[in-house]
């Protein structure tokens, strides 16, 4: 690697792990991989500690190899994956906080895991949703997942910055090929393709949304514009777009540039607090997550006074069935300030300003799905991941997609998509059977 190659790659690696002038320390991942394995044989204590974190978690069929080589099974059926421990204080930091040091360990390569990835944290998942019925309050105190990171108006710049502007080549790896959607995909066939179901997704949102030639629409958050550039090219309609990652927008306006549609749409790096001006549909898809549950009621008074009287709105969001925190890892090392709102929280984010809920649907399976195709091409690059960043990246990267599969999977996450209008709108479609009149799926992408 020559001198220059070296300096963009420690740049990349130290902006991936939050090492850069818009962060503080909370951001790092503080472990680099190293070899830390030792000879000695585990205490007595120490082996009780992993009898001890197992049957808090439920008791799953998992097995741990220590750093000696020593094996303890599960007490109760087979093993079906292994967890190897390549040390003794990444026992402790596993039992101290599993949420946290989970994610920590595997990423520095102290913790690794023998068996499917998503798997073990399906298993991993179910398990202590069962178990923690039973906990003790010091238990539920001492694993808890922490509050997350402010979403105010300069905070919310650098956690955007922080996980989506690690690079356009990094995303352009793995994520389809068509129009680089960095969420759910709609498999409305089996057989789809990721690119396929992507602009099925889209698709799908634009019917939702009524969208006739002539109309506006404001996008709030619009990542690399994929949605903003189908609405234009497809519905005829004038979009503007929001969103605060330079990155994301550099790359969205080459492609508008690129495709003829500059004078339908505009791509405004700014903050979704600043829209001005009122829509015929205002359209926001993977952004709720990062807006942070106390600012609810302000964008729900925003999206009242930008959406017209007959206008519709539709929020796509990763949630919840009930208000819980996000992982404290996920939060604190790839995605800073995020919080899933429940379902509960977005109906009162419509109830606040009055709004007419017309349609709820969960995609949490095709999200699953989407993940699923994520990781599968993830993995077959993951040699240029690395030499792009480095390996304790790369691991926590696969780590993250991986555990957001079992969390999709096992139910402790949805996607809902939300459609809403004013409550004295009355120009309202009487059933859905537009919405599935031909495929929203194309036959080739």
């Amino acid at each position: 690697m020559n001198q220059n190659s070296a300096q963009k790659s420690t740049k990349r690696s130290a902006q991936a792990t939050g090492l850069n002038e818009h962060s503080n320390q909370r951001h790092v991942l503080n472990l680099p991989l190293q070899n830390t394995h030792v000879e000695r044989a585990p205490h007595t204590h120490e082996r009780w500690l992993v009898a001890k974190l197992m049957r808090m978690a439920g008791s799953p069929p998992i097995r741990f190899q220590l750093w000696n080589s020593d094996v303890i099974e599960p007490s109760d059926q087979p093993a079906r994956f292994t967890i190897r421990l390549a040390d003794p204080k990444a026992l402790y930091a596993l039992v101290t906080n599993p949420n946290l040091a989970f994610g920590d360990l595997y990423s520095a390569g102290r913790l690794d895991v023998e068996g499917d990835l998503p798997e073990l944290m399906v298993t991993i998942y179910q398990a202590i949703h069962q178990a923690r019925q039973k906990w003790p309050r010091w238990l539920e105190a001492l694993w808890r997942n922490h509050t997350p990171r402010s979403t105010g108006l300069m905070e919310a710049r650098d956690n955007i910055h922080h996980h989506y502007d690690l690079g356009n080549d990094f995303y352009q790896l793995w994520l389809d090929k068509a129009e680089m959607q960095y969420t759910c995909a709609y498999y409305e066939r089996p057989e789809l393709s990721l690119e396929q179901a992507q602009l099925a997704k889209m698709e799908h949102v634009c019917r939702k949304l009524r969208l006739k030639p002539g109309m506006t629409v404001v996008e709030a958050g619009c990542g690399w514009g994929g949605l903003a550039r189908y609405m234009a090219r497809n519905y005829g309609v004038t979009v503007h777009a929001y969103n605060i990652s330079r990155e994301q927008i550099a790359y969205a306006r080459e492609q508008a540039r690129q495709q003829g549609l500059e004078s339908q749409i505009e791509y405004i790096e700014d903050d979704y607090r600043n829209i001005r001006g009122q829509y015929d549909a205002f359209v926001s898809v993977g952004m709720l997550e990062h807006v942070g549950k106390e600012n609810y009621l302000e964008l729900s008074e925003l999206i009242k006074r930008t959406l017209s009287p007959n206008g519709m709105a539709l929020l796509h969001s990763i949630g919840r069935n009930t208000p819980m925190l996000m992982n404290a890892w996920i939060e604190k090392r790839i995605f800073p300030g995020a919080y899933p709102p429940s379902i509960g929280e977005i109906m009162a984010l419509c109830e606040h300003s009055s709004f007419s809920v017309l349609d709820v649907e969960n995609l949490r399976l095709h999200y699953a799905e989407t993940l699923s195709e994520w990781l599968e091409r993830f993995n077959t690059v993951e040699a240029n991941i690395t030499d792009m960043y480095d390996e304790h990246f790369t691991r926590a990267w696969r780590m993250y997609l991986a555990g957001s599969i079992a969390a999709f999977r096992a139910g402790s996450l949805q996607l809902f998509q939300v459609v809403f209008t004013h409550g004295d709108n009355h120009q309202l479609p009487k059933t859905r059977q537009d919405l599935y009149h031909f495929p929203a799926a194309p036959e080739n992408a």
